[in-house]
């Protein structure tokens, strides 16, 4: 059985009629999944709720609390706007704590288990910085995950992909001063936010961007894959691996000019298969929801 971590409450983030981050990314996904082939092989979990686990405390370790109050006052207030692109709706506030929470579970869930688990949550985090969120992101769900797993017995080091098509630049700085967390990012380049570049290794020799031309196709992919993901994660040798599942590398995706096929994202998790299965998949962009339903299919069946 696969454990896929999702509860309804991820709806209730509203971001706007016309906003590409929008609830039914989430409803795609699980209606794909519902009707897959081997959906019975599918274990969906309810997330901790955030009555039960202190998220905060641990929010309050990599974002500036100052920020933290403003997303709550925000939602308090009836919504608004962090940046343009990044709405705060009433409910928007406890809804990130919960994605928070799931992420922590995926965590606990793969430790438990030593296989894969999935994360389909909203708002996505991985542009999400100290002192603000953007690109849509409020709290940086898998830097917080990796710090998280790093208080756990038996994990020393901890990895982070980010195969999003936008460089996870919150993700990036929030981990990038722990040598005990590794980050690699693979991302179009010219595209938002204009941060990843290839010649930053971070302070530990701990960080490889990976920016690839529009128009990328998963031939390009899978050298980078070989000649440089593979061998990073393998020198780094991490206890766990933290994926930030974006899809909207698809050449169906409204927000990028990457060419990649809904199957191609099953090759990535090939690879990832090849340093761990102790592999927590969290979801991040993705926003032509046929082919983002379609990719998560293609990387959930490739961990059956």
């Amino acid at each position: 059985m696969i454990p896929v971590i999702y509860s309804e409450e991820f709806l209730q983030h509203l971001t706007g009629r016309f906003h590409p981050e929008r609830p039914d990314r989430l409803r795609a996904i699980v209606h794909a999944l519902e009707t897959a082939p081997w959906a019975n092989e599918i274990d969906w979990r309810e997330p901790t709720p955030v009555a039960v686990r202190p998220v905060t405390s641990l929010l309050e370790k990599i974002h500036a609390p100052d920020y933290i109050r403003l997303v709550k006052e925000i939602a308090d207030n009836g919504g608004g706007h962090i940046d343009p692109d990044t709405p705060v709706s009433p409910r928007s506030y406890e809804v990130a704590l919960l994605a928070v929470s799931a992420w922590l579970d995926g965590v606990d869930r793969v430790l438990q288990t030593g296989d894969p688990a999935f994360v389909f949550v909203r708002p996505p985090g991985h542009h999400a910085e100290y002192a603000t969120g953007m690109g849509f992101c409020l709290f940086s769900n898998a830097a917080i995950a990796a710090h998280y797993a790093l208080e756990k017995g038996g994990i020393k080091r901890v990895g982070i992909l980010d195969w999003d098509v936008h460089h996870g630049n919150g993700t990036q700085a929030l981990v990038q001063g722990n040598s005990a967390i590794a980050f690699c990012s693979l991302h179009q380049s010219p595209a938002y936010p204009g941060t990843g570049s290839a010649a930053e290794h971070g302070p530990y020799n701990n960080v490889l961007n990976v920016p690839v031309l529009p128009g990328s196709t998963i031939e390009e992919y899978s050298q980078a894959f070989e000649e440089k993901v593979i061998p990073f994660f393998q020198n780094f040798q991490p206890d766990l691996l933290l994926v930030s599942a974006g899809y909207d590398a698809n050449s169906a995706d409204p927000l990028a000019g990457v060419e990649l096929q809904p199957q191609d994202f099953g090759v990535f998790t090939d690879y990832c298969l090849q340093l761990t299965r102790q592999i927590v998949f969290g979801l991040e962009g993705g926003y032509d929801l046929e082919a983002l339903a379609q990719s998560v299919v293609a990387t959930v069946e490739r961990c059956l």
